[in-house]
């Protein structure tokens, strides 16, 4: 068998194992990696090659910038503007949410951005009372157009990047993609506005609804339990630390949270035993954390000079975003069984503050911190959102078992979203102006984004998408492969020959077709790995701009949007959308048309032949 046989072979399974998707696509990826140096046409470091690729980094790097603009709520906050701005109408919230959504995507991963609005999208479309299919195609779609708006946008545009600058020639600048996108974004809200009539009317699934932070505060009675008490300026607790006031044994209380106000803004601080109590502080107690009984709240307030405050569940909604709940489970392998929270030094240790428990289903209104612990005891916990993350990662001794429906909106660095929108800018304008290669600008961002604590490194290293780096990585060495063996070649004069005297444009129209019917049976990235070569090659042949037909690869590979499986964009709001497999061919199939003729007609009014 000829060389190019052997790799064609491998690039014919590799095309059925991702139809069927099994195995994964990332574990095809690496089998490519171990095969393709065994035919003897690259070696293995060359089909590791990829792994130094400064691209792969840089999508890592994106990965990460767009978890910052998560967690400090930047995402969020455009979603209750979308919210506020559309009201209850239907094509109002089409047009801002594409808007919105393409603009986000420009910037960071479409798949993350579709993760991160579909909850919104839910939300909104319950409040309006609109079915959820009429607003979840215009969502995928705002997003896989996002990809047509700038280099970063999406990993196609890297790899067709890349194989330009690998060929000796200049590569796209940041903005390159723009006077295309733009066009197309604009067809699309106006296509989807017509196009939405033909969607599935019916309402999308129920999702299963959790307990709120209000139903928690009523079942385990802590509306009764918890109070909140301010030193007023005198106060004899004023400037005393925790540990030497010991409140839990000669009081009766637990201190679980401390407001204080700030110049700008009015902060949660964690107790702790060195903790200073301040003027003005606002001390969040449970009066019953230790089952003393006989506690009177106005002896102790006058004798300390404070002013009792009842808290409600309210409150507790009122700062999900600083302070939450979790209910945890005590499993039969925990170490814990037979302590006492005290004894467990449960707050030392998980920086938790337990307020609730219950023996099977009944909840105990006395003697919480107190009572040894029993397998299969629920624990009602209260504290920050970072320690109860970090729980979860605890299987051992303590299961989390349920976090409130709150906990999707809390967001962990909400207050620092002016910095990471300020990074983010810095990144857009080092990139734009070419002050630094795109990775290193990426990089410096993520420096940035860590030093202001917008992201820490679990967090950096959870937001990386893995599996599609390895996809790309190990695809990678198929486009040195096919070029060493004169399959590019085979294939560029394939399409000549089949376009025999054809005109530029069709040959545009013919390689956006090839790339998008081969984006229907393995992924847009790995559809642009084997495009973008022999798009150049088709170039050189007719002694023509590579910069054309490298760019219509790119848009072709972002127009996904003719299956559900065309991209995990698609995937993600099939169940949300209550979709069919036949709701994407009615709406895709044509407005992916459409974007052909309009790559067509633009592209080489852009970047001529």
């Amino acid at each position: 068998m000829s060389p190019l046989a052997m790799v064609l072979a491998l690039l014919g399974a590799a095309v059925v194992m991702f139809a069927l998707n099994r195995p994964r696509m990332d574990v095809v990826a690496v089998i490519m990696m171990v095969a393709l140096p065994m035919t003897g046409v690259i070696t293995m470091s060359e089909a590791l090659v990829g792994l130094s690729d400064p691209n792969i980094v840089l999508i890592a790097a994106l990965f990460v910038i767009g978890e910052a603009l998560v967690r400090t709520g930047v995402a969020q906050r455009l979603g209750d503007w979308l919210t506020a701005r559309a009201g209850a109408s239907e094509a109002k919230l089409i047009f801002l949410l594409m808007v919105i959504v393409s603009g986000v995507g420009s910037f960071m991963s479409s798949t993350g951005v579709v993760a991160i609005f579909i909850p919104i999208v839910l939300r909104i479309a319950r409040n309006a009372r609109i079915p959820a299919g009429r607003l979840m195609m215009p969502l995928s779609m705002a997003a896989l157009i996002s990809g047509m708006m700038t280099l970063v946008a999406t990993a196609p545009n890297l790899v067709v990047h890349s194989e330009l600058m690998r060929q000796g020639h200049e590569g796209f600048g940041f903005f390159a993609f723009t006077p295309f996108g733009v066009p197309i974004l604009v067809l699309a809200i106006l296509y989807m506005l017509i196009a939405r009539r033909f969607l599935a009317p019916g309402p999308a699934p129920e999702l299963p609804k959790r307990a709120a932070l209000t139903g928690w505060v009523a079942d385990y009675d802590l509306a009764g339990r918890e109070h909140r008490l301010q030193l007023r300026a005198r106060s004899d607790l004023a400037g005393k630390r925790l540990d030497d006031l010991d409140l839990r044994a000669s009081a009766g209380i637990n201190i679980v949270a401390i407001e204080r106000g700030s110049r700008f803004r009015r902060k949660l601080i964690q107790p702790r035993a060195e903790t200073v109590l301040e003027a003005g502080d606002i001390l969040l107690i449970d009066r019953r954390a230790n089952g003393t009984t006989g506690f009177d709240l106005d002896s102790f307030t006058r004798a300390h000079d404070l002013i009792a405050r009842p808290v409600s569940g309210q409150w507790f909604t009122d700062t999900a975003q600083e302070i939450g709940m979790a209910q945890i489970i005590v499993p039969p392998t925990s170490r814990l069984i037979s302590k006492t929270v005290t004894e467990a030094r449960f707050r030392s240790t998980y920086d938790l503050s337990v307020i609730g428990m219950k023996h099977g289903t009944k909840p105990q209104p006395d003697r919480v911190i107190d009572e040894p612990l029993r397998p299969g005891d629920t624990l009602l916990t209260v504290g920050p959102w970072r320690a109860i993350r970090k729980l979860a990662d605890e299987r051992r001794d303590l299961v989390l078992l349920d976090l409130p429906a709150e906990s999707d909106e809390a967001v962990p660095a909400r207050h620092r979203a002016p910095l990471a929108v300020g990074v983010l800018a810095l990144v857009v304008v080092l990139m734009v102006w070419g002050i630094v290669p795109n990775v290193q600008a990426a990089l410096f961002g993520c420096l940035l984004l860590g030093l202001f604590r917008c992201i820490d490194m679990a967090g950096a290293y959870r937001s990386i998408h893995w599996q599609s780096l390895i996809l790309i990585v190990g695809m990678l060495p198929f486009s040195l492969a096919l070029q060493r063996t004169g399959g590019v070649e085979i294939a560029a004069q394939a399409l000549l020959g089949a376009l025999d005297g054809a005109s530029p444009r069709l040959v545009l129209a013919a390689i956006f077709a090839v790339t998008g019917l081969l984006g229907l049976f393995i992924s847009n990235t790995a559809t642009a790995v084997l495009m973008a070569p022999v798009a150049l090659a088709v170039a050189s042949a007719l002694d023509a701009s590579p910069y054309p037909f490298a760019m219509t690869v790119a848009l072709a590979a972002s127009a996904a949007f003719m299956t559900p499986v065309s991209s995990p964009v698609n995937t993600l709001v099939v169940g949300p959308g209550n979709y069919r497999f036949a709701d994407f061919v009615r709406i895709g199939v044509p407005f992916a048309a459409i974007c052909m003729a309009t790559s067509v007609v633009l592209v080489p009014l852009v970047l001529p032949f």
